[in-house]
């Protein structure tokens, strides 16, 4: 396909080019005249380059330049550049750094990919393996690639490439907090926990001799600032996201196989299951607000209890029964505690400014509760596999006749 046609391929996609840049004067020219081949719609944004690099852009009269004095980094710029293609009717950007180790002709392969992911992020897969790739980048790469798989569970072979088609409307929703280059793993982890699709396609790379080579990556400090995201997505995702996601994902026929599987053809005795169902309730009851499935897991990995069944006990806490149980706490904790008449109506007048004022009977009315919680519920627990788990030989036919 001739760059015409591709250049008409942009505009039906409704796609632009963003080109971040910093100090960038002795590539940035070919950058563009490259890019122009494919396409007009470009988007320049100069991040406070001190060098002549702003010279060299008035030059192209005929590409939007997003321009400001103070350099904010890597992650600012692309920022700014997305709302920008944003506020002017882009439905997609492709963004290609400006030292020249990106190929203009890697180009197609993103705009052509849209059509079988068309609310996907798409990631340049550089050869990490190839000579000339610093040793660094290569570790660096592989270090990203894991924490981003423990964080979404997506495997993707080079997550910081910066070589990436962005779908804008998804992102628009989003609010990002980091401004430099672990901007870059901040939108990928985060537009993953959204539901966007994260994929990727084989591109080139060049990387210049050690000698000529401008980068503007500070090992230590831009490394460290990485680890400290990553080490509060990790804990993020493994509070939230994670959880959250679990009970997302229930529907009638996993509720069913989970039944089948953790209840009917579970070979732990009963009691071992009702213990399990006690210990998620409590903690999900359990004054720790955030921390509680964590917990309620490690507690469980050290009675050896069913995790999964303990899991989705103490699930009890999501949003819709949050206000019962803080209710149901409060009431409780009133019975034992001698405080000021509270006048609670559930629905009205219960909030966190009112936890805090009586924060003791709260806590009280809350262990209180979760154990009565885990009690009643266990008891009904521990009766019902009485009835369905009575025999084994009546179990095993109560499971086939549940496959049919």
């Amino acid at each position: 396909m001739s760059g015409d046609k591709y250049k008409e391929l942009f505009k039906e996609r409704k796609c632009c080019v963003i080109i971040p840049t910093y100090n960038n004067n002795h590539t940035i020219e070919q950058v563009i005249n490259d890019v122009l081949e494919y396409t007009g719609q470009i988007i320049i944004v100069n991040d406070g380059s001190t060098d002549n690099t702003e010279e060299i852009l008035s030059e192209f009269n005929k590409i939007d330049i997003v321009s400001y004095p103070k350099n904010k980094g890597k992650g600012y710029a692309l920022r700014k550049g997305f709302r920008f293609a944003y506020e002017k009717g882009y439905e997609y950007a492709i963004t290609i750094d400006s030292d020249g180790q990106h190929f203009a002709n890697d180009l197609p392969k993103f705009i052509e990919k849209i059509n079988k992911n068309p609310n996907a992020i798409i990631i340049g897969n550089r050869n990490m393996e190839q000579d000339g790739i610093p040793g660094k980048s290569s570790f660096g790469n592989r270090f990203s690639n894991f924490w981003f798989k423990f964080e979404t569970g997506i495997n993707i072979p080079d997550t910081q490439s910066g070589y990436r088609l962005y779908p804008l409307k998804p992102l628009s929703k989003i609010l990002f907090f980091t401004r430099k280059y672990e901007f870059e793993i901040e939108v990928i982890v985060r537009a993953a926990w959204k539901g966007l699709n994260i994929s990727h396609v084989p591109i080139q790379v060049y990387y210049a001799p050690k000698e000529t080579r401008v980068s503007h990556f500070r090992p230590f400090r831009d490394f460290s600032r990485v680890s400290i995201l990553n080490t509060i997505l990790v804990i993020y995702a493994l509070l939230i996201v994670k959880p959250f996601s679990f009970i997302r994902k229930l529907n009638r026929k996993n509720i069913q196989e989970f039944f089948r599987t953790q209840i009917l053809q579970n070979k732990e005795p009963n009691i071992k299951i009702t213990f399990a169902v006690m210990l998620g309730l409590f903690m999900g009851v359990a004054p720790v607000w955030g921390y509680q499935m964590l917990i309620a897991f490690g507690i469980a990995h050290l009675f050896k209890l069913n995790k999964p069944i303990v899991i989705v006990s103490s699930n009890i806490s999501i949003p819709p029964m949050i206000p019962i149980i803080l209710f149901a706490s409060f009431k409780t904790g009133g019975i034992f505690i001698e405080a000021e008449k509270l006048n609670l109506v559930y629905n009205s007048g219960i909030s966190f400014d009112l936890i805090k004022d009586n924060l003791f009977q709260y806590l009280v009315g809350s262990l209180v509760f979760g154990v009565i919680l885990a009690i009643v519920f266990g008891i009904l627990t521990y009766i019902l596999l009485l009835i369905f788990r009575k025999k084994p030989v009546l179990q095993e036919e109560y499971v086939k006749s549940y496959q049919k």
